[in-house]
């Protein structure tokens, strides 16, 4: 397994568990074309920081890796709308070029 996995997992329910940990392990799985354990790390990430845009961000990734479009889908809408909230463009803007991409895969 890779000890960079490894070392966060062993942080997981610490004193410094929380949201960046939990991107960090969800970064780290998506590496690794592990999408199943990233989309539970993203999804661990955005339910203790639902404002977290690039833990959607991530979370729509992984999902639409493992074949759940509706779910990445619903993921990025979230992001997105967090990440207007918080001001972030950049997010904002990939967030919605994945949004239409995964709507127009939808329609075909």
């Amino acid at each position: 397994m890779n000890p960079r996995i490894e070392s966060l997992q062993k942080m997981l329910n610490g004193p410094r568990d929380g949201a960046l940990l939990r991107f960090s392990l969800g970064n780290e799985f998506m590496k690794e074309n592990a999408w199943q354990e990233a989309a539970k790390a993203f999804h661990a990430a955005v339910e203790r920081d639902p404002g977290y845009s690039a833990a959607w961000k991530g979370l729509g990734k992984a999902l639409s890796e493992t074949g759940d479009l509706a779910g990445a889908l619903a993921a990025y809408t979230q992001g997105l709308a967090a990440a207007e909230q918080r001001g972030d463009i950049q997010a904002s803007k990939e967030m919605g070029v994945f949004i239409r991409r995964l709507q127009k895969a939808g329609q075909s």
